[in-house]
């Protein structure tokens, strides 16, 4: 299961950071409402009325460009869902699905278990108490972030998940990865894998 947060920090153009804290995953009823993947560990904060949103969209939506206004922040039915100045309807809630929303962030205020892109470029990778490789950019998905990591000549994608990068220690200059089998290394073939049977202990003498 992905962090809260993920890697929410990402460094934009113009000398401006900025940190994502939401998705809009799907429409909720018929008065413009969104349901929200929280990126975020403060939604009540984050979301309160009048707060803005730089929108993270395909150069088509008519929203390309836009910063958007949240007009009220409910949970309902255990679901987080944010209603905007504008989207006043189902049809308009349906144009911003999948959206990415962003918001201004101070350097210094960055929320637990959230970081900056130039927080985490060039940091090394350990594991098993080994420097495997160093941390060259973050790419950024709906689903999850990703480290891409330069290990000798290969870059390896390491999703940004707690299950694989349990530590991150910016003051140390290092991220602790528990990787799974085959993503730093080849994994030998199933042929080679199997055990030999008796007959082939034989044939092989």
């Amino acid at each position: 299961m992905s962090r809260t947060t993920d890697v929410v920090a990402k460094d934009r153009n113009q000398g401006k950071n900025q940190l994502r804290v939401g998705r809009l995953v799907k429409a909720h009823g018929l008065k413009g409402g969104l349901k929200l993947e929280l990126y975020t560990d403060n939604p009540e904060g984050r979301f309160v009325p009048g707060a803005g949103f730089t929108l993270q969209v395909p150069e088509a939506s008519p929203w390309h460009g836009k910063e958007i206004t949240v007009r009220e922040y409910r949970v309902m039915n255990g679901n987080p869902v944010v209603f905007f100045d504008d989207v006043e309807d189902r049809d308009a809630a349906d144009s911003l699905v999948r959206a990415i929303l962003w918001i201004d962030q101070d350097v210094d205020e960055v929320e637990d278990d959230a970081w900056f892109d130039h927080q985490l470029v060039g940091l090394d990778v350990v594991r098993d108490d080994t420097l495997v490789g160093r941390v060259v950019r973050v790419e950024h998905f709906p689903a999850q972030d990703l480290l891409i990591v330069k290990a000798g000549e290969n870059e390896v994608m390491v999703p940004f998940v707690s299950a694989i990068v349990p530590t991150v220690d910016v003051q140390a200059g290092r991220v602790i990865v528990t990787p799974p089998p085959g993503l730093f290394e080849e994994l030998p073939d199933a042929a080679d894998a199997e055990p030999q049977t008796h007959s082939d202990a034989e044939a092989a003498e």
